[in-house]
């Protein structure tokens, strides 16, 4: 029985999208899904289900930080037989071509964190997108005009840390942008056979200090819940 989320077998969708704000979860299934029933309020982190487009499909919220999506991917899958997530949320630029508004696929996730070497025995484990998935949401967006970077992210532990320069040491191996939850994803993904990807909006720069505005972020985060969905669909 799952511990965090208060569903029943069969209320939870095969397809997933995970964004870390449970009102963002309530704002794509007001906005976006049909038929919508809630499945989950446990600590507050909505869940519910509907149908997009004819699709069957669940959006749950997964609070901030690894350890936090960790647990509702685990559940998710192991649980209620999820086989596809898709995590959306924001991120920050570490590139200065990466500008507030753009977009930031996850082909794989860095990660300050100890989760994995926890796992691996102090080992380094690179865990990364479902290329089919990265190929389909790529397709998506560029039919809309838009096109994604893709490339490593950064998922940190730490939203508030003592170095403020530290992300130049990321950026200077290529690290596109900073989060903090994809490396869990992908890992629970890959352990137990699913399919996972991260889409995310930049709403700040590192580089530049540039943030976007509230009714900014709604904007262009509709863009991604779209492609998400989109991608979701998709075989």
């Amino acid at each position: 029985m799952s511990i965090h989320i208060g569903a029943k077998p069969g209320d939870v969708a095969e397809v997933v999208l995970m964004p870390g704000d449970p009102l963002r979860a309530k704002y794509i299934a007001d906005n976006y899904l049909e038929d919508v029933v809630q499945y989950n309020n446990v600590r507050g982190m909505l869940g519910f289900t509907g149908t997009y487009k004819g699709h069957r499909i669940s959006v749950q919220g997964s609070g901030m930080g690894i350890p936090s999506i960790g647990i509702y991917a685990h559940e998710l899958i192991t649980e209620f037989n999820v086989r596809k997530l898709i995590r959306v949320g924001s991120c920050g630029s570490m590139q200065p071509h990466i500008k507030p508004r753009d977009l930031v696929i996850a082909m794989s996730a860095s990660t300050d964190s100890s989760f994995n070497q926890n796992r691996f025995g102090g080992k380094d484990y690179s865990p990364a997108a479902d290329f089919e998935m990265l190929r389909k949401a790529n397709e998506v967006a560029n039919a809309k005009g838009i096109k994604p970077y893709n490339g490593n992210i950064l998922s940190s532990d730490a939203f508030y840390g003592d170095d403020a320069d530290e992300w130049k040491k990321w950026a200077k191996y290529g690290v596109l942008a900073v989060e903090m939850e994809t490396t869990a994803l992908y890992t629970i993904a890959a352990q137990f056979n699913a399919r996972a990807m991260t889409i995310l909006t930049v709403s700040d720069s590192l580089v530049t200090g540039e943030e976007l505005s509230s009714e900014d972020r709604q904007n262009t985060f509709t863009d991604m819940m779209e492609i998400a969905l989109e991608t979701a669909i998709a075989d």
